[in-house]
C-alpha cells in the first residue's frame, strides 16, 4: 500500500467522522428527541448527547452485557464485542462512562483498520481509482454511521476484510483465526467457512493432491459459534437462544422461520397499510428497510455473475439469513458488511461522473436523515 493510499484512507475516515459530528450537531438543534432507548439513559444523554448518542438502542445492550452479564432478551447479542468492551473499559476505570468510551474507541479503531483491509482486498482485483471509489461509496452508505456506534458492525467488518484478504493470499492460518472471532461476533460469521473452502478450491488446481494440501486450520472457524452455543446450552438450556430471542429485538420479527415471499407479502399487505403517513420516522425506516430488502435480494443474485463465487456466496447467505425471521427489520444495517456490493457499484459508477455524483448525493442525503433520526432516539435499523 502506497503512502498516498494510506493518506487517502485516513483523510476519508477523518472527513467522515467530522461529517457525522456536524450532522449530530444540527440534529440536536432541529429534531425533537425521542426519550426511549437513549445511550446511557435519558439523564446521561441529555447531559452530553455528543458522547451518549453513539450508544443508542443496541449499544446499551452491549455495554450492559459487558457490565452486568447477559440479561433477558440479550442472548441474541454475541459475546466477543462485549468482552472487548469489558476488557478495555476496565482499563479505562470501569463504570458506565468508561465502558461506553471503550465501545466507541473499539468501533472507530476497528473501522479504520477495516478500511485498510477493504482497500487492500479491492486492489487484488481492481485499479486504485475503483478501490478509492469503493471506499467513498462505503463511507456514504445511508447507515454507515453504525460503524462509529457501539455496535458490532465495525469489529465484524474489520475481521471480515482481513480474513478474506488473508484467504485470498492463501494464508489460511490467520484467515481461520480471524474467522473464529467472526463467528463469536455475529452468527453470519459462520458463512466465512464455506466461502474460504471455495477459495481453497479455486487455489488447489495448482497442486496434484488436493486432500494433502487442504488447510485444516479452517476447521477452527466454527469454534466461536459453537462455544457460544455451548455457553447458552449450559446456562439457559437453549443452544439456539440467539435465534429464538430475536423476536424481542427489532420490528415485525417472528420466532419461527418465514420464507422471503412471505416477508414481502407481510410488508405489502400488512405493514404498509398500517403505517401512519403523518409519522415520518416510521414511514422512512419502513420504506428504507423494504427498499433495501428488495434491492439487495436482486443485487445478491447479480453478484454470482459479476464477482468471485466466494464473495457472492457469503453475501447471499448473509443477506438471506435475517429475512428468515419474517422481516427486513435491520436490513439497512445488516447489508453494510456485504463488501462485494461496493466493489461492483464502484466499477460501474466509475464509468460516468454524473451517475457517480448522483448516487453519492442521494446516499449522503439518506445518511443525513438516517443518522439524525438515530442520534435523536428514533429506530432506524
Amino acid at each position: 500500500m502506497t503512502k498516498s493510499s494510506v493518506k487517502f484512507i485516513v483523510l476519508a475516515f477523518l472527513i467522515w467522522r467530522f461529517g457525522l459530528f456536524v450532522i449530530l450537531y444540527f440534529a440536536q438543534r432541529f429534531l425533537s428527541l425521542q426519550l426511549n432507548f437513549l445511550g446511557g439513559g435519558a439523564v446521561n444523554y441529555l447531559t452530553n448527547p455528543f458522547f451518549w448518542a453513539w450508544d443508542n438502542f443496541d449499544g446499551q445492550h452491549y455495554v450492559n452485557i459487558a457490565q452486568n452479564g447477559y440479561g433477558f432478551g440479550e442472548y441474541t447479542f454475541f459475546p466477543f464485542y462485549s468482552i472487548l468492551i469489558k476488557f478495555f473499559g476496565n482499563l479505562l476505570g470501569g463504570g458506565l462512562f468508561s465502558l461506553n468510551l471503550a465501545g466507541q474507541l473499539i468501533s472507530n479503531s476497528a473501522f479504520l483498520i477495516s478500511l485498510f483491509g477493504f482497500y487492500k482486498l479491492a486492489r487484488l482485483d481492481f485499479s486504485e481509482r475503483i478501490s478509492k471509489i469503493s471506499v467513498i461509496i462505503l463511507l456514504l452508505f445511508p447507515t454507515s454511521f453504525y460503524f462509529a456506534a457501539v455496535y458490532t458492525e465495525s469489529i465484524f467488518f474489520a475481521i471480515l476484510m482481513w480474513s478474506f484478504y488473508f484467504a485470498r493470499k492463501k494464508n489460511y492460518l490467520p484467515a481461520s483465526i480471524l474467522g473464529l472471532f467472526a463467528t463469536a461476533t455475529r452468527p453470519i460469521g459462520i458463512f466465512i467457512f464455506p466461502a474460504f473452502i471455495i477459495e481453497w478450491y479455486l487455489h488447489r488446481k495448482k497442486t496434484e493432491n488436493i486432500i494433502k494440501v487442504f488447510p485444516w486450520s479452517l476447521t477452527v472457524i466454527p469454534v466461536g459459534l459453537l462455544s457460544y452455543m455451548y455457553y447458552l446450552k449450559i446456562h439457559i438450556g437453549n443452544a439456539l437462544a440467539f435465534f429464538s430471542e430475536q423476536v424481542y429485538v427489532g420490528e415485525h420479527r417472528s420466532s419461527h422461520l418465514i420464507l422471503l415471499p412471505q416477508v414481502i407479502y407481510r410488508y405489502v399487505f400488512k405493514i404498509f397499510p398500517s403505517l401512519n403517513p403523518l409519522y415520518f420516522p416510521g414511514v422512512f425506516f419502513t420504506v428504507l428497510e423494504f427498499a433495501v430488502g428488495i434491492v439487495y435480494f436482486v443485487v445478491s443474485l447479480v453478484l454470482f455473475f459479476t464477482t468471485r463465487f466466494s464473495y457472492a456466496l457469503f453475501a447471499f447467505l448473509a443477506y438471506l439469513t435475517p429475512t428468515f425471521l419474517g422481516s427486513f427489520s435491520s436490513q439497512p444495517r445488516y447489508v453494510l458488511i456485504l463488501f462485494p456490493v461496493y466493489f461492483i457499484l464502484a466499477k460501474y459508477l466509475a464509468r460516468s461522473k454524473i451517475y457517480l455524483f448522483a448516487f453519492c448525493l442521494i446516499s449522503f442525503i439518506l445518511l443525513v436523515i438516517s443518522f439524525s433520526l438515530f442520534a435523536r432516539g428514533y429506530w432506524i435499523s
